[in-house]
């Protein structure tokens, strides 16, 4: 079978699924594009093998009899009316992180998708795709390093743009290290609290780097650093402290150059550089479980919104140098019910 599909934004990452999608991975096709830049969605429509239908609107597209899922990969504040708008024609919906720019409107979207009564959403959370990262999951998930007591979490950034401000490091960066830690070990985050460093020359107004500090449930202790104008490359670190050992992210250079007494490595450029496979990983599975009938399996419509919660305590947090809890709505039993990925 091979899922046809729409894809709501054409901007960077919108351009990247669909390369993917057309020239790597297998069983699908996409059928309609949309975006605010009506040139470039021509543009990006007629440069496929076979040209798609160009919509005006991202509602129009999932209305389209002939998607059949769904891409949204458009500007955050945009995703609600979406997946929405998916949930209710009953497509399945892959949607960018993050899945809504309020806890409001993700909790919105939980009760749209309980009410649909199956999983039809997915968010884009790639690090759970990462070889390394699975690598470490499975690790955790042995008992190997005994339980869980501290996770370290490192995201480096050579340098971000101008538009960047100092919430968009918990909101827009370590975002993704809350989600990433959350599935590690299998619990919630309970608790937030930001340290602000003495800040970088390269940093300009910003707040770089911050250290934020983070309780689970069971009493585990987080730490999440964020320095987006380290400048040498980007650079993701992890590693889960247990009661019998440790296991950790590798350094990502595929060679070590060992020459006129120095070792060397290769730093990635950036996130699509470090995450490549993970991308290609994370939509040929998504594609595979549409056209299978599971609608979606990956990052749950509950992940994206428990992330979102996690973000706006830390904001808090960030803003008031106080330690924030965080809290949580009741978990629908549609997500309770789901094994952990």
């Amino acid at each position: 079978m091979t899922v046809t599909i729409g894809v709501i934004g054409v901007g960077m990452i919108g351009q990247d699924h669909i390369r993917r999608l057309t020239h790597v991975l297998a069983g699908s096709r996409v059928v309609a594009v949309t975006d605010v830049d009506a040139v470039r969605t021509k543009e990006v429509a007629d440069s496929l093998p076979v040209p798609a239908r160009v919509h005006a609107t991202g509602e129009e597209l999932i209305a389209d009899p002939d998607v059949q899922a769904v891409i949204v990969a458009s500007w955050g504040p945009t995703h609600e009316e979406y997946v929405l708008a998916s949930l209710w024609a009953g497509k399945p919906v892959f949607c960018e992180k993050p899945l809504a720019t309020t806890e409001e409107a993700c909790s919105r979207i939980i009760d749209a998708e309980v009410e649909a009564g199956r999983r039809l959403v997915q968010v884009g959370f790639m690090r759970r795709y990462d070889a390394a990262y699975r690598a470490m999951k499975r690790v955790v998930d042995s008992g190997d390093i005994g339980s869980p007591l501290m996770v370290h979490s490192r995201h480096r950034n050579p340098s971000v743009p101008e538009h960047y401000t100092r919430e968009m490091a918990i909101t827009d960066t370590a975002v993704h290290d809350f989600d990433t830690v959350r599935w590690l070990l299998g619990e919630e985050l309970v608790s937030a609290t930001v340290l602000t460093p003495r800040r970088s020359r390269h940093g300009g107004e910003l707040q770089d780097p911050l250290l934020m500090l983070f309780e689970t449930e069971s009493g585990a202790l987080v730490d999440v650093e964020t320095s987006v104008n380290i400048r040498y490359g980007y650079d993701i670190r992890g590693e889960v402290v247990g009661e019998d050992g440790t296991v950790a992210l590798a350094d990502s250079a595929p060679v070590l150059v060992r020459r006129g007494g120095t070792v060397s490595g290769r730093v990635p450029e950036d996130w699509r550089e470090r995450f490549l496979r993970a991308y290609d990983v994370e939509l040929q599975e998504w594609v595979d479980a549409v056209a299978a009938g599971r609608g979606a399996t990956g990052p749950s419509s509950w992940d994206g919104y428990a992330a979102a919660v996690v973000s706006d305590a830390a904001v808090e947090a960030l803003r008031s140098g106080a330690k924030v809890p965080v809290t949580l709505r009741d978990k629908p039993d549609l997500y309770a019910k789901e094994a952990e990925r």
